[in-house]
């Protein structure tokens, strides 16, 4: 098995991180770092609780560190953990700046050891479903996709607030906009320009909480939004090619289910109700359609299945650190977009996977 520590015991560690860890037979969790508090022992009596990140890097019997502390300490985190020869999961953001993305992509290359950014969103039913629609041109070529991340919180937060604080790597685009952009990039690739809006709507907000992003390709708008202020939901994705549409509302279960306290497990893990299937309406062999579009079922495990296969067996890695990379300088280049009101060439050198 896999020794594992995960780094704070909040949000994004007790809901998208440790039931995965302690589901899956290859992971044993053995740390979690929390700088205050018993909650990590009370819920997981058989750990060891440290309180400081010397002590995980400290331990040579720890392989695996699992980063979902605030985002300013992802790459210093990430950077002593390769070092001292463990292998590393960071929540994303991967990174606040694409040159700590670059220096992450090295030293997992000269360390030898894996460094993997949490892309989670690739294991959603929405999206897989998107993908074999797009891969298996049921829509024709797709001209316009539209992705919204949209919420209705109009007060500030109550836990979590360091998202709200002016520090690096805070606002809702650092933390939204990873999921949207890597979802892109997997369906469309790297995109030619990118023209964003990013601001500040809320009346008290110090950090951005709007974005609208758009990614251009060859004869393909892709657009990316969310607010903070919509109370009433449109689609959550939409899909518009020569061929048909793909629109669908609502929402993948996993992450309600798991915040609930539900355990990752059984047959009918991410599965969606079918009252929240998407509406496909296009044309297949001549014959028009019109009708729900079953979506497919997914599961974040499948995230920590890869990761245990390539730290054990040598299976390539999904999610890598140059993944990251692609998305942290895609944020650079939209909040650069939006600061000088233009659209920016998407060009920069390609780095080794």
């Amino acid at each position: 098995m896999i020794s594992t520590a995960v780094i704070s015991h909040g949000i994004s560690a007790r809901t998208f991180h440790i039931p995965f860890i302690t589901t899956h037979p290859g992971f044993s969790l053995d740390m979690i770092l929390e700088r205050s508090g018993n909650t990590a022992l009370q819920q997981h009596p058989n750990i060891k609780l440290v309180r400081t990140i010397e002590e995980v890097l400290n331990d040579p019997a720890i392989e695996l560190v699992v980063i979902c502390s605030p985002n300013e300490t992802h790459f210093p985190y990430a950077k002593a953990a390769l070092l001292a020869g463990k292998h590393v999961v960071v929540e994303k953001p991967f990174t606040n700046t694409s040159a700590e993305a670059k220096e992450l992509i090295e030293l997992s290359a000269s360390t030898g050891k894996v460094c993997s950014v949490y892309q989670n969103r690739r294991y959603v039913t929405d999206f897989l479903t998107m993908k074999k629609i797009v891969d298996d041109g049921i829509l024709g070529e797709p001209r316009e996709f539209f992705a919204h991340y949209d919420r209705y919180r109009p007060d500030p937060r109550t836990y979590g607030l360091w998202r709200e604080q002016e520090l690096p790597g805070s606002g809702i685009f650092y933390d939204l906009g990873p999921h949207l952009i890597d979802q892109a990039l997997m369906l469309f690739g790297m995109p030619s320009y990118i023209c964003a809006d990013i601001r500040r709507m809320k009346p008290y907000s110090k950090v951005d909480d709007y974005f609208d992003v758009k990614l251009e390709y060859d004869n393909l708008i892709v657009t990316l939004h969310a607010s903070m202020l919509v109370r009433e939901m449109g689609p959550r994705y939409m899909i518009h090619g020569t061929k048909g549409s793909y629109i669908k509302y609502g929402e993948d279960p996993q992450e309600e289910l798991l915040k609930a306290g539900a355990k990752p497990i059984g047959p009918d893990w991410g599965k969606e109700d079918s009252s929240i299937h998407g509406l496909i309406h296009t044309e297949v062999d001549g014959e028009i359609i019109r009708r729900p579009y079953p979506s497919l079922q997914a599961s974040y495990v499948d995230y920590y299945k890869n990761l245990y296969n390539t730290i054990k067996n040598g299976v390539p890695l999904k999610e890598t650190p140059l993944d990251g990379y692609n998305v942290i300088r895609l944020i650079e280049l939209a909040f650069l977009s939006s600061k000088e009101k233009r659209t920016i060439t998407c060009s920069w050198p390609q780095l080794p996977a």
